[in-house]
């Protein structure tokens, strides 16, 4: 028990530690120490402090150093850097664009009056406006065989859907720190350095403008595939102010995403996380920050005590197997749903793992026993003792009345989606017809459980330490439901578990533990208090 306790004490200790730690890092990116002394020679001032007229020029160009020519898109003459602004326009592409190529963005701040090539204290930064990216795969209907009008790929009726093609960046985001702030050339953080550009004034040192392309902004729901019948694209440029905490934060979470897109994450899984930057407000950013580690920690103590129950159980009274093993399927088809919609890893991987633990459990409910003649397995079946047979009869008759109402209600959905609905093939159709009846209708399936709870008038045989972690996690997850983009009915599912969980709650009060009953290793506490002489006779 000591053990037991130390570990979880240490794994608490260890999150506190990482919780605080990440509180002081993030303190120092967006907290930058400024020059104290304005007249002390390692000041680095700013440009803007001196009220120049400036223009911003946007041009486009097949090279990101714009050898081989370039093209004006959009100016604004009289720049001023305190004015946000939004303004479409329409790009020529050009042919090798067309053919499955790239285009870039130069944008330039200089001096008005001027071009950019002439003006030695203009500031620019290079942005990607094309992306390589697989298409989403065509629906039809299976029945009349009718497809769904999409985007259809380049020329040549390519139907090899895995061939990435090139895709337009139709949003263009530009930031200026629009803030006098006063660097300390001692102090100058290494984040914001690279987009530095510094020139001597005298003895005075003067930093340019802080241009910043946002890369966050762009979302895979503004990605437009490019092909050779469409000639101009439209490009939204968005301007606005940044300040330079916020600055050193994007700059730290850009490159976070770069990382993970070198480490193998597609542009659809990176585009997961901007969500999470880009649609949500600071402060609901930075509480969402705290949830995600409270999810991490009782994510980790429900699988530790899940599987420390598990370990031990000897015995299944009290619990249903019904429900264990249709707990392994809806998981399994859960997870094959995720990874048919092409769902985030920060939700697939989970779901994966929780798969392989609820095939682990119908193992051990079950009392299965596997062995291997070369390369053929064999399954053998536990026995089951008087109150088990008991509590199966329980979970049998439950099963009975509940087949009368879910089977057809599942049967009755899946038609329906096959006449009216459009998906990519038949095991598409499948796979969502089995998800939709796990996520609307497997609430029912608990419903076994509680009539065995109902039956036995106990709840002291369910993994109550396991459990409250999981619904902890449960209202967690409903706070992730609207930050993490998902299937919607995997949303609503999440709403669903919040139902079963205060069902449990009101048996957890009408049936409190007592000692005569069973606990969760089926032994009760007058057991194992009695000694241990020869038991006398009735």
């Amino acid at each position: 028990l000591w053990l037991k306790t130390s570990f979880t004490t240490l794994i608490i200790g260890v999150f506190v530690v990482y919780v605080l730690h990440t509180c002081w890092v993030m303190y120092g990116i967006v907290y930058t120490k400024p020059c104290e002394n304005t007249k002390f020679e390692n000041c680095i001032k700013p440009y803007l402090a001196g009220k120049p007229r400036l223009q911003l020029s946007i041009y486009t160009a097949l090279r990101p150093n714009a050898d081989g020519g370039h093209t004006l898109i959009y100016k604004e003459e009289d720049f001023d850097v305190d004015s946000k602004f939004e303004r479409t326009v329409n790009v020529s592409i050009p042919k090798k664009t067309r053919n499955n190529g790239t285009l870039y963005a130069l944008a330039f701040v200089h001096q008005a009056g001027v071009t950019p090539w002439q003006d030695q204290k203009q500031v620019h930064l290079v942005a990607q406006l094309t992306t390589y990216m697989v298409p989403k795969p065509a629906e039809v209907s299976l029945i009349s065989g009718e497809e769904t009008p999409q985007v259809r790929l380049a020329e040549g009726g390519d139907t090899a859907v895995e061939r990435p093609v090139s895709h337009w960046r139709s949003r263009l985001t530009l930031n200026v720190v629009s803030e006098e702030f006063v660097f300390d050339k001692d102090f100058l953080p290494s984040d914001v350095h690279r987009f530095l550009r510094v020139f001597q004034n005298g003895k005075k040192m003067i930093y340019l403008p802080l241009l910043f392309v946002d890369e966050l902004s762009n979302r895979v729901k503004d990605l437009i595939e490019i092909n050779n019948t469409r000639t101009e694209l439209p490009l939204t440029i968005s301007y606005d102010t940044i300040s330079l905490g916020k600055l050193r934060f994007w700059i730290h979470m850009q490159d976070a995403v770069y990382s993970l897109q070198q480490f193998g994450f597609t542009e659809k899984d990176a585009d997961e996380i901007k969500g999470i930057f880009v649609d949500t407000n600071l402060y609901f950013l930075a509480l969402t920050f705290f949830v995600a580690a409270f999810h991490l920690l009782f994510d980790f103590l429900a699988f530790k005590n899940d599987i420390s129950f598990w370990k031990q159980k000897k015995s299944m009274m009290g619990m249903s197997s019904k429900a264990v093993l249709w707990r392994c399927f809806s998981t399994i088809v859960i997870f094959m749903y995720l990874f048919d919609e092409q769902t985030s890893l920060l939700v697939l991987i989970p779901a994966g793992i929780g798969s392989l633990i609820e095939v682990w459990k119908v193992k051990k409910a079950f009392k299965i026993q596997i062995f291997w003649k070369g390369v053929r397995p064999t399954f053998i079946f536990g026995k089951s003792d008087e109150s088990e047979k008991r509590t199966e009869a329980y979970d049998t008759l439950a099963m009975k009345y509940l087949s009368y109402v879910l089977y057809p209600l599942c049967i009755g959905g899946a038609v329906y989606a096959l006449v009216f609905l459009r998906y990519k093939s038949w095991y598409s159709w499948l796979i969502n017809s089995l998800v939709n009846g796990v996520y609307a209708f497997g609430f029912l399936f608990m419903l076994p459980q509680l009539f065995v709870n109902y039956k036995f008038k106990s709840v002291a045989h369910l993994p109550w330490k396991a459990f409250m972690y999981k619904a902890f996690n449960t209202f967690i997850d409903d706070v992730f439901a609207f930050v993490i983009t998902m299937p919607t009915s995997h949303r609503l599912a999440c709403f669903r578990d919040d139902v079963v969980f205060l069902v449990y709650l009101y048996q957890r009060w009408l049936y409190p533990v007592d000692k005569t009953r069973m606990n969760e290793y089926g032994l009760s506490y007058d057991e194992e208090e009695k000694p241990k002489g020869k038991a006398h006779r009735d």
